[in-house]
């Protein structure tokens, strides 16, 4: 059984290191390979190499292929002669995983090892293969006791040898940045002479990852890299400053097309850039990050401060600093702009941001006067938040029953509203959220059940009501759907659904729902002003269809008439072939009157 280390198992094609003839997935077995213990023995690669743990490591991680590792070991044969030592040299030896520099075969029960880790593998002699210092002895395996002192991870950024990250120092968090993000480097690139060609000022650099900086590889490093992270990047001459070069600068000399850059790098921080509309229209940079977990959702009441600022720095609103107390407004109330309201949502206690909004979830088109300031028409707002604190509501399984059905209630009250002020969308939001809290539950009572299911069926039909004024007709089908599930004759699914199933044009199943409404209700105005639409419908599909039939079969009966003219063309054609074999068998005389005659027609023209 293979044993792989969580390291080894993202180790890919690194820097000359082919594992495309590996027939294991990375990390296949890890789960069905129980931990060695101090002692115990195991085969853990196809070559038949044999592990036994000496002494355990610490942590975690393990090296990939491809890692600089810095290990002691010393070879000896099975009848115990030793033929190399680390330790009698005084100093470790640093390998390149991946190379087979110690033993052919060796490196992959390295890659398993964490730091400090001790142990003895059991190679079998390989002709082609070899160690330093070994003298040949065909009938002898062979046995290395190895101690990993320490390893530095090499990614090979672009897979090609093109960029070749070595990290010096790890970083202190787990997150890496991306491209809308905005970071903090220091920097010092130099030529393989040791010439400076660039440095970032001494308290780094600030810009965003998407907008680059210096070369095309100091973006692609640092999606990989976390903050405080330190690394040492090689960088080939397509990815440093490509055919043009550097030009000459106030402090530093030209650089050429072919120069290949060794960058010592930092990062020192990195602020998030969450694209909160999915479309960049709403855009926050977090300044701090906050506490937790928890975020408001619609409903909740947040306390905020914040001041809102035209692109050039003038503020035309601040709110929550006077007097020390901050500001509330309820999410999805429409109190604030939509792009503020949707940044509040993503927010958590104590975070401090920086929102960017474009008009459209801003204050539109049209000029906006304000607290301090008038908003020019079609104006991006900037707004510095900081979330003091939130009011958030109960998750629905924290609560009992009677929590979920005064809810439930409260949340359907709400949509009411909504839907009676025109606010479709987040009425519909609020039936969602409704039908949620009162979704079957094992633990409802029966009074509290047939309670639940009568409001559950409720804000199905309003959700398909808002649905249906947002033209969303499918998700009308949908919510009908499931009352018609529950309750197979009530009146306003089948009227609704028959409504969506005229607006798609489906009319067959249209039919069917308003056929079943009036069987239950005859004599419902609604449902009989729906009929005679659909009856138009109707008829307008059935005289398409009797046009396109009257064209498909018109089309029919002239086909064996067009297929008998070109079988006459076809003879004639073919006669008038044949006579012209017969003149020309004749002789040239009249081969060359009508050669002439041709020359005629030509002229003319």
């Amino acid at each position: 059984m293979v044993v792989f280390s969580s390291a080894a198992a993202r180790a890919t094609n690194v820097s000359g290191f082919d594992t495309s003839d590996s027939e294991e997935e990375p990390g296949e077995v890890i789960e069905s390979a129980p931990p060695l213990k101090v002692g115990e023995e195991r085969v853990i690669s196809n070559s038949r190499l044999k592990k036994k743990l000496v002494k355990q490591g610490c942590g975690w991680e393990s090296p990939a292929f491809g890692d600089e590792a810095t290990v002691h070991y010393v070879g000896a044969l099975l009848d115990g002669s030793t033929f190399f030592s680390t330790k009698d040299r005084g100093e470790p030896l640093t390998i390149k995983l991946g190379h087979d520099e110690i033993a052919k075969g060796l490196d992959d029960g390295i890659i398993t090892m964490k730091k400090g880790e001790i142990a003895s593998f059991t190679l079998p002699f390989d002709r082609d293969g070899g160690t330093a210092g070994e003298e040949s002895n065909p009938s002898s395996a062979r046995q290395f006791e190895v101690e990993l002192v320490s390893w530095i991870p090499v990614t090979d950024i672009c897979k090609d040898g093109g960029i070749i990250k070595r990290v010096l120092s790890k970083g202190y968090s787990d997150e890496q940045p991306s491209d809308p993000d905005e970071v903090i480097v220091k920097y010092e690139a130099k030529l393989a002479d040791g010439c400076v060609v660039a440095r970032s000022p001494a308290e780094g650099f600030e810009f965003y990852i998407k907008d680059g900086h210096l070369c095309s590889a100091l973006p692609k490093v640092l999606k990989t890299m976390t903050r405080g992270e330190k690394a040492a990047v090689i960088v080939q001459p397509k990815y440093a400053f490509g055919e043009q070069g550097m030009g000459t600068t106030n402090d530093y000399s030209a650089v050429d097309s072919s120069a290949t850059l060794y960058i010592d790098l930092e990062l020192v921080s990195f602020k998030p850039v969450i694209d909160v509309t999915g479309d960049s229209k709403v855009l926050k940079k977090i300044l701090n990050e906050g506490e937790g977990i928890r975020r408001p959702s619609e409903g909740s009441t947040v306390s905020v401060r914040y001041t809102g600022m035209l692109e050039d720095g003038t503020i035309f609103e601040k709110k929550g600093f006077k007097d020390g107390a901050p500001y509330e407004f309820v999410i999805d109330e429409e109190q604030v702009v939509a792009g503020l309201d949707k940044a509040a949502a993503t927010m958590k206690k104590g975070e401090k941001s920086v929102v960017t909004i474009r008009p459209e979830f801003g204050f539109g088109n049209n000029e906006a006067k304000q607290e301090l300031a008038v908003i020019p028409a079609s104006s991006t707002v900037i707004y510095e938040v900081e979330m003091v604190d939130f009011t958030k509501e109960k998750e629905p399984f924290e609560m009992d029953s009677h929590e979920k059905i005064a809810a439930a209630e409260k949340k359907k009250e709400e949509g009411n509203k909504l839907f009676k002020s025109e606010k479709y969308w987040q009425a519909a939001n609020r039936y969602d959220k409704a039908a949620d809290y009162v979704n079957e539950d094992k633990d409802f009572s029966d009074e509290v059940q047939n309670q639940a299911k009568s409001l559950r069926v409720s804000c199905w039909l309003n959700h398909a009501a808002c649905s249906l004024k947002l033209s969303d007709f499918r998700e009308v089908v949908k919510l009908c759907s499931k009352v018609l599930d529950i309750e197979s004759h009530n009146i306003k699914a089948l009227f609704r659904r028959a409504q969506a199933y005229v607006e798609l044009y489906d009319l067959d199943l249209a039919d069917f729902d308003v056929k079943k409404a009036l069987d239950i209700d005859p004599n419902n105005r609604e449902v009989i002003l729906l009929l005679k639409t659909l009856k138009q419908h109707q008829a307008e599909s059935n005289k398409r269809d009797a046009k396109l039939y009257s064209n498909m079969f018109s089309r029919m009966r002239k086909e064996p008439e067009m297929e008998s003219k070109r079988l006459k063309i076809d003879n004639t054609a073919s006669d008038k072939k044949e006579e012209g074999h017969e003149r020309i068998d004749m002789g040239t005389s009249e081969v060359s009157a009508d050669a002439a005659n041709d020359n005629m027609v030509v002229d003319s023209h």
